[in-house]
């Protein structure tokens, strides 16, 4: 349900296309919100249906028309809607924990190299997360609003921290493993 709203985020900014609006993700929120390109044109479908989005066909030359969609005012009030509405709070959800919670039946040197691999996968996050400032610079432009740019900026500080403290419990199980803190059967 969030990625209609998350499109309807954008739309809100200006009109976009399918692909457009994949960039748009790709660039901005993908760090927390990823989506592929045949689920951004099927909520798109969706949206439109209900009438929370419409489609113009800008006819091009040696092209197929472009399809742009456009927010409208009765999805311009469903945003506002949700964004005011309560926190939607799914599941928690972790297959890493789940090989976590049953790790105890692998050798020391299989769960040193799952941690140490779950680190360096940690670093990677954070290292892409450190780009993405960069990345939004062009909707920057294109979207002045400093108060935006803010909110914007707190989901990336809300994955940073989170990728942080990730890490730092990987290290220490890494730490507890190489000292032999590690019951045996």
């Amino acid at each position: 349900m969030s990625l209609e709203f998350a499109i309807l985020g954008f739309l809100n900014y200006h009109p976009y296309t399918g692909y457009d609006l994949k960039k748009i993700f790709d660039t901005s929120i993908r760090h927390f919100w990823p989506a592929d390109q045949s689920q951004i044109y099927r909520t798109l479908a969706r949206l439109t249906g209900q009438r929370f989005a419409e489609v113009e066909k800008v006819p091009q030359e040696d092209r197929p028309d472009r399809k742009v969609y456009h927010i409208t005012e009765r999805g311009r009030a469903e945003l506002l809607r949700w964004l005011a509405g309560p926190p939607p709070m799914g599941e928690p959800r972790s297959a890493p924990l789940i090989q976590v919670f049953f790790a105890g039946q692998l050798s020391d040197e299989e769960v040193l190299a799952k941690f140490e691999g779950f680190a360096a996968v940690m670093r990677a996050i954070l290292s892409q997360y450190n780009q993405v400032p960069a990345q939004i610079g062009p909707y920057e432009q294109e979207i002045t609003s400093p108060r935006e740019h803010f909110f914007w900026l707190l989901t990336l500080d809300n994955g940073i921290r989170s990728m942080r403290a990730n890490l730092e419990w990987a290290e220490n199980v890494i730490a507890q493993v190489k000292a032999g803190k590690v019951p045996h059967k």
